[in-house]
């Protein structure tokens, strides 16, 4: 049933079932990264947002990891993580 849904346009799933939940934002090196994850298949998503202003513009990079979790804080602390190791890895280089 769920295929048929799909294929004429209607999700299986509900739309709180995709909602982003606010897991709260730290700072980095002068970017911030808030941690959006969001349900998928019964779990939580990694999904992750990396912001700053440069030259008074807000830039923001969104990112989504294949991570997921059954626990709220697990997530977060490994978004955190995620965002920490792309900004230095890449820099403002995202926002490109």
């Amino acid at each position: 049933m769920s295929f048929l849904q799909r294929l004429f346009g209607k999700s299986p799933s509900t739309s709180s079932e995709k909602s982003e939940i606010d897991g709260g934002q730290t700072e980095y090196k002068g970017f911030i990264i808030s941690a959006t994850p969001y349900k998928n298949e019964g779990q939580l998503q990694s999904c992750g947002v990396i912001s700053k202003t440069v030259n008074g513009e807000t830039k923001s990079y969104r990112f989504i990891r294949a991570d997921r979790f059954t626990n709220l804080d697990d997530a977060v602390a490994m978004i955190h993580i995620k965002g920490r190791q792309i900004i230095d890895e890449q820099g403002e280089r995202i926002f490109e």
